[in-house]
């Protein structure tokens, strides 16, 4: 057995915690984390086939049994955090005002954090933006406050399977977030190797090879299993360096405004119901509604994640960086195969060039991989 030690705290306030909502260090998120960026290191073993995978991943991280008949499995990786303390940040300073040109009438300044975490975070009359409250419960929400809070943690692993592990922690330690609108780049993860556990190299080209999928090929599967590539590199882009974390949050709010707002537009308000580009970037979208993706009911219960993810890291000179990657993928079958004008692969891939076509020529210091 092999164990790998790492020193774990988070570049921004993470909103992670149990079932009451309150912030908390638990062991299950990071075990979710390492699964998820497992698959796209042992994807391509597997030709991206979904079974080979899920028979692989339940060998791997073990399984309990349903329904179905399925033998129960003990997980070979063993995970151990060195404490499952509530998180210490109950007061909230914020990140400043971006203009966003879809509110109000003519636009106005809204709250970047607020408009990147709406739901743990709300805005109140007279204080800005707030932590939010539990809505059944009405409980005050916490977070894990950035950097002064940490913990170790423990990875025990089989030899055979050592390698694939450490690099499942090396892209986790490069685009990981976790918590509630952890894609937003809310629980950004600074990993740091300790002990004899070997060191993580810097993000770059050469490092993620072997790690991408060409982005026509992406969109054969439904669910994100690769780091998409196109002819000019990985779908990876860079912030400007910054004095702090609540800089390039604020600048990853204004990115993200910029390329759905101004790249993707609803024509006339939307107000017929129609599929409209935007709503592949994530749904639901708020005041507009895709009529064929509403329940039977009426209600809009279909969800779409964003597929590009944003990260805030901290560079060893005490400067920040806003991460953006793409892990491109189709839309999901369950929506695809609604009837009516809905994008096929080629629309699909489209609009998401248009996105990547966007972030290559945005201003303030973006650029690629």
């Amino acid at each position: 057995m092999q164990k790998l030690t790492y020193e774990v705290r988070f570049v921004t306030p993470a909103f992670l915690g149990g079932a009451d909502q309150s912030a908390q260090w638990r062991t299950p998120p990071f075990k979710a984390l390492l699964r998820q960026w497992w698959r796209v290191v042992h994807g391509p073993k597997v030709n991206y086939n979904v079974n080979s995978l899920r028979r692989d991943e339940v060998l791997m991280f073990g399984s309990a049994s349903d329904d179905t008949g399925a033998a129960s499995g003990k997980s070979k990786v063993l995970l151990r955090l060195s404490q499952w303390k509530e998180g210490g940040m109950k007061t909230w300073q914020g990140c400043g005002t971006v203009f966003h040109q879809e509110v109000g009438q003519g636009g106005r300044d809204v709250g970047a954090d607020l408009y990147l975490g709406y739901g743990p975070l709300s805005f109140e009359r007279g204080q800005g933006t707030v932590l939010g409250t539990v809505r059944d419960t009405g409980v005050q929400r916490t977070a894990i406050e950035p950097e002064t809070e940490k913990a170790e943690l423990t990875i025990v692993v089989p030899d055979e399977l050592e390698e694939e592990i450490r690099l499942a922690m090396q892209l986790s330690a490069w685009f990981g977030t976790l918590g509630s609108r952890s894609r937003n780049g809310w629980g950004a993860l600074q990993i740091i190797p300790k002990t004899s556990t070997p060191a993580i190299p810097e993000l770059t080209r050469p490092a993620l090879n072997g790690l991408t999928r060409n982005l026509g090929q992406c969109f054969d599967l439904d669910w994100p299993h690769a780091i998409g590539s196109d002819e000019k590199g990985p779908l990876v882009w860079r912030t400007a360096p910054k004095a702090s974390w609540r800089e390039v949050m604020k600048e990853l709010a204004k990115i993200k405004i910029a390329f759905r707002t101004s790249g993707f537009p609803f024509p006339n308000g939307n107000p017929d119901g129609r599929f409209n580009d935007r709503h592949l970037l994530a749904y639901p979208v708020t005041n507009h509604k895709v009529t064929l993706w509403l329940d039977e009911y009426g209600k809009d219960t279909k969800r779409l994640a964003n597929q590009v993810r944003f990260k805030v890291v901290k560079e060893y000179d005490d400067g920040y960086q806003g991460v953006i990657v793409h892990l491109p993928c189709a839309l999901p079958g369950d929506l695809a195969s609604k009837p009516g004008s809905l994008p096929n692969k080629q629309k699909q891939l489209d609009i998401w060039k248009k996105v990547h076509g966007f972030l290559d020529v945005f201003s303030n210091g973006l650029s690629r991989l």
